[in-house]
């Protein structure tokens, strides 16, 4: 047993890796990982990129593509089902053995369709439609017209990881499209899932960087609370909505909680604990999806201990003296998402130009 079991069976949080590429499925070291206690898969355009420009495990099935006629998208998205459908196979059993809590991997819809309302959600579909597979996760931005997508996923029993949100007033619109598609579903509730992923150290480090341009010494010992802080006073919001009648009618369908997600949850600042963003964010009912260099750190020393609503008062209290530092917080996650959205739109356009050359050479 590890660590990362232990985050499971003691505290009730599902440690998943935030990275996937074919040399682990075909090499089994993604099994090493589930049986080391990783319990889903997140993937990304940018992890994508990584994974086919580095390395020549997909050179043979894009040359059988090319060969075929494929476009470079079309191949893309060929090779991206290929990894994801393998990658859910080899976690079926813990999706089975947990009951349908767990097993998941996510793959995202085209980055372009951020602001995309209906292309987002032909594209979710599509998605669900050729992938068909109960344990997999369509991942949807948290931006303004994303959120409609996601509720009208869910109304259609598609299960989803909304992704990319960066602010508390974001977090209570997801929970709410979810919440409401589940209204909207009929029939039993129990195979619909949904993950709300909120990022961590990118907030961290726009934050800091706003403290250090104020330079008070109040701002300054701000410095490293803030994505922690306003994590917890997520999960306080996330015990709220899920609880009370209107919730209780829906899990008496089967319905399940939507769990928070942390994402981003490697340190980029050297100076903070390579385990920061998942012992400060510990428990039940909560997914930390991790890179590979941070399960390793966390399963060398981390601490199994539930912190996420230690002191919910302190947190608010975090929030509010970064306010009065003078951190616009709703201007954050502003820029965040965008540069979000556009980070990984700019990793699908260069690996689709790396995977023409790339074809072309074959």
């Amino acid at each position: 047993m590890t660590r990362l079991h232990d985050l499971y069976s003691e505290q009730g949080q599902s440690p998943w890796l935030d990275n996937l590429k074919r040399g682990w499925i075909t090499s089994g070291e993604l099994q090493e990982w589930i049986d080391r206690g990783v319990r889903g898969i997140t993937s990304n355009p940018s992890i994508f990129q990584k994974a086919m420009t580095g390395t020549d495990d997909y050179d043979t099935q894009l040359k059988s593509l090319a060969d075929a006629g494929r476009s470079i998208e079309e191949s893309y998205w060929t090779l991206v089902t290929t990894d994801i459908v393998d990658a859910l196979e080899i976690l079926r059993p813990v999706y089975e053995s947990s009951g349908g809590v767990d097993g998941y991997v996510s793959v995202e819809v085209d980055p372009a369709l951020a602001t995309d309302t209906v292309g987002t959600i032909s594209a979710a579909r599509e998605l669900h439609q050729g992938i068909d597979r109960p344990n997999l996760l369509v991942k949807i931005p948290a931006t303004a017209e994303g959120v409609p997508a996601v509720r009208q996923m869910i109304a259609e029993g598609r299960s989803v990881n909304v992704t990319l949100i960066f602010s508390l007033d974001r977090y209570l619109e997801v929970m709410e499209a979810y919440v409401s598609g589940l209204e909207a579903c009929p029939g039993d509730l129990a195979g619909v899932a949904s993950v709300a992923s909120f990022f961590i150290s990118r907030t961290e480090t726009e934050v800091d960087r706003r403290l250090d341009a104020i330079g008070t010494r109040e701002a300054l010992d701000l410095r490293g609370r803030g994505a922690v802080a306003q994590g917890q006073v997520a999960y306080e919001l996330f015990r709220k909505a899920f609880s009370g009648p209107r919730w209780e009618a829906l899990a008496a369908r089967g319905a399940r909680v939507q769990r928070p997600l942390w994402a981003s949850t490697s340190t980029k600042n050297l100076a903070y604990p390579d385990t920061l963003y998942v012992d400060t964010l510990i428990g039940t009912d909560t997914v930390n999806t991790l890179p590979d260099a941070t399960l390793e750190a966390f399963e060398d020393h981390g601490t199994v201990a539930r912190t996420v609503d230690a002191d919910p008062g302190a947190a608010r209290g975090v929030l509010a003296a970064l306010t009065a530092a003078g951190v616009d917080l709703d201007d954050v996650s502003r820029r965040l998402e965008e540069e979000g959205v556009a980070a990984f739109a700019k990793s699908f356009d260069e690996l689709l130009a790396s995977l023409t050359v790339k074809a072309a050479s074959l």
